[in-house]
Parts: C-alpha cells; sequence; structure tokens
C-alpha cells in the first residue's frame, strides 16, 4: 500500500474539497515537482509559476468575494497540504499571500479596503507581504519597535522587519508598527514603489537551508508615508495581529502534514526498490520498523486536521488548539522526513529525490510562527491557567 492515507480520510472529503485536491496535486506533478529542485538549488523564486498558481482558482482560500474563492476549511487545508507535498517554498509564497497578507485585510480592513486590494492579490495582479518579525523581535515580536507617527493626513513609518516573505517583489505589504502616540500596535498597507514610500527598502537574506525558493528579505522602513486610509480599520492592537497568526496557525499544520506525507511516500517507494545483502531493504526489520513509525505519525496528523477543519467551520477552533496542532505537527513532520531521508541513506542526501528538500523546508516550518516551545507555553497557560511568559 504506497499511499499515506492509511486510514481512507480522503475518502470522506466533500465534492469540494476532493476537487480542490485533485486541482491541486496535478498542478504540482506537472507544474511545480519537473522545475522545484532547479529553482530550490539556485535560491531563485520560480516566476514561471505565479500565472499558473493564479488560475487554480485557490488564492484567497476562506475569503469569500472580491473575487476570492470562498473555500471551506477543509478544501483550504487540501491546498496547504497538496502544495507542500510538492515544495514548501511555492506554499510558502501563497501562504503568505493568502493566509498573511489577503487574511490581514479581510480580517481587519473596512470594506473600501477590502474592495481596494484583495481583488487583485485574489487574481495575484498584486502579490503581498505581511512585516511583522523585526530583527530584535520574533518570538516577542509583541515587543516590536517599528514606529508609525501620524503626520498631518497620513502616517510615517520607521523601522526594521526581517524574515518579511515576498516583502522584495510584493505590490501590497501589510507593516505592523507602533503607534508613538498611544503606544499601541497597528497595521498599515504600504504600497512600495508609490509616492511616499521611496523609503521602503529590502535586501534578500542569503544562505538559507530551507525554503531556498521563496524570498524572505530583511525590510527597512526610513520616513515611509501612509495615507490615514492605508491604516487598517480593525488592526488595534497586537492582539488583532495574534488573530492573524492564530488563523494562519492551522495552515502551518497542515503544510507539516504535506511535507510529513510526501517523505513517508518517498521512502517507502524507494525501499520497495532499493536492494541490499539481495532483496529490498524494505524486506529488513529496522526498515519495517521505521517506516510503520512514520506512517502512525502521519496519520496522527490527519486526523488533527481534519478535525481542525471542522472546529473551524463550527467557530469552535481556539488559539491553543492552533498552537497544540502546530506543536505536534512540526515535531512530527520534522522527524518523519528525518526518518525518510535515514531510509534513503545517502540518496536521501540528492535534491533529485525530493526528501533532502523537505527536510530543510521543515526546519524552516519548525521555526516560522512560532517554536515549539512558544506553543508549548500557549498550551500550557491554556491548560494551566498559569502564564509562564509575558
Amino acid at each position: 500500500m504506497t499511499t499515506s492515507d492509511y486510514y481512507l480520510l480522503d475518502d470522506t472529503l466533500p465534492p469540494d474539497a476532493r476537487a480542490v485536491r485533485d486541482r491541486v496535486r496535478t498542478f504540482v506533478d506537472a507544474e511545480v515537482l519537473p522545475v522545484i529542485n532547479d529553482y530550490w538549488d539556485r535560491a531563485e523564486f520560480p516566476f514561471p509559476l505565479v500565472p499558473k498558481l493564479a488560475a487554480l482558482g485557490v488564492v484567497g482560500g476562506v475569503i469569500e468575494g472580491y473575487g476570492c474563492p470562498g473555500l471551506s476549511r477543509l478544501a483550504a487545508g487540501m491546498v496547504t497540504r497538496e502544495m507542500s507535498r510538492g515544495d514548501g517554498s511555492v506554499n510558502t509564497f501563497l501562504g503568505v499571500q493568502t493566509g498573511l497578507a489577503m487574511g490581514s485585510i479581510a480580517l481587519l480592513g473596512s470594506e473600501e479596503q477590502k474592495a481596494r486590494w484583495l481583488p487583485a492579490m485574489a487574481a495575484l495582479d498584486a502579490i503581498g507581504a505581511f512585516a511583522l518579525t523585526e530583527p530584535g523581535h520574533g518570538s516577542d515580536s509583541v515587543r516590536l519597535e517599528t514606529t508609525a507617527r501620524r503626520d498631518g493626513d497620513g502616517w510615517v513609518l520607521d523601522g526594521a522587519k526581517r524574515w518579511i516573505g515576498n516583502a522584495s517583489i510584493a505590490q501590497v505589504v501589510v507593516v505592523w508598527a507602533r503607534d508613538v502616540a498611544d503606544g499601541r500596535v497597528k497595521a498599515f498597507v504600504v504600497e512600495p514603489g508609490t509616492e511616499g514610500a521611496e523609503g521602503f527598502t529590502t535586501e534578500l537574506i542569503t544562505g538559507k537551508i530551507g525554503k531556498r525558493a521563496v524570498w524572505q528579505p530583511d525590510v527597512t522602513l526610513h520616513g515611509v508615508r501612509v495615507p490615514a486610509d492605508h491604516k487598517l480599520a480593525g488592526a488595534e492592537s497586537f492582539h488583532d495581529a495574534t488573530r492573524v497568526l492564530t488563523a494562519t496557525r492551522g495552515g502551518a499544520a497542515w503544510e507539516s502534514l504535506g511535507h510529513a506525507m510526501a517523505a513517508y511516500e518517498i521512502a517507502l517507494e524507494y525501499a520497495t526498490r532499493r536492494e541490499q545483502f539481495g532483496k529490498p531493504i524494505a524486506g529488513f526489520q529496522l526498515v519495517q520498523h521505521k517506516l510503520a513509525g512514520m506512517l502512525a505519525e502521519v496519520t496522527s496528523m490527519q486526523l488533527y486536521c481534519f478535525r481542525m477543519a471542522q472546529l473551524q467551520e463550527e467557530g469552535r477552533f481556539t488559539g491553543p488548539m492552533a498552537s497544540l496542532a502546530k506543536l505536534h505537527h512540526a515535531r512530527a513532520a520534522r522527524q518523519v522526513c528525518l526518518d525518510a531521508r535515514d531510509v534513503l541513506g545517502g540518496n536521501g542526501l540528492l535534491l533529485e529525490n525530493h526528501v533532502a528538500r523537505h527536510l530543510t523546508d521543515m526546519e524552516v516550518v519548525h521555526t516560522y510562527e512560532g517554536t515549539d516551545h512558544i506553543q508549548a507555553l500557549i498550551v500550557g497557560r491554556d491548560v494551566t491557567g498559569i502564564a509562564a511568559f509575558s
């Protein structure tokens, strides 16, 4: 049995989610996998895939209206799972676009702001970015130092951001900054290349070991002017940034699942054809034990994700629930990818076998949206009622 769907969960998919799964899987097999290793190796973004991604009709995910597809939570999960099953860089590009940038505008923007930016972003005519993390503030991003001050009929932004996916190619960047007047964190839409935004500059971060085919630059904001109506209407505190991150943290769980499914299936297929000591290595007890353990983790991740989608549809999914899913999935998928690399031996080090890419991409997933340490503290606070961090 070569499938990683051991409990036949995909058999329960409703028609809409099944159609999305098949459409994205076909795209990944035909368009992504044949080219992505070369882009990844050269640390180049695969620009030719952008119009093809737009044609899939999945950009915008669960957002309804404004040219967005209004997918169910389960169908949106299929997009993330299948995309990351192919490649983490492409999935991150799409996740930043849909979940973080468009998600911020959809959740916190006024009707006018949604109508202004979302349709072009849904068509990928405008690429989005989400600027929260700073050089000195990752896990403690609540303490961000980028400032916003009123000046006449607009705002002026100053500061620095780091690891901002898509920022060097974006037309719409959601920047989180602290209002110097009241000390509260707010969000502003910066349109690089427009008048007043000359102080918005980027510098690519190089030398990454994972997610090499998506660009995540440093950003500098020096006297960047934005009109008053570019402040997102519903963004009045860091709690609003947390609302966006809670929604996307579930996406990190689906992504981890995709990486793990790919790694397991590659390892299983390899083990059945790779011969050592006169027989396929799949016939050895140690290899079978490893494969069974990998499948157990993949299956538990699938069950988490399907239940997570149900709770989201019912409006009962909480921030700590998202943290538990991210904690478990990033840790489990990281190990599954490592085990797959081990099954392939030296061949697991080669990009042509894809596992090395999934393994190093999972190192990135393990870190972003909060490491397992931070997620554990969020869950711990929820179950004990005692905060172990400020």
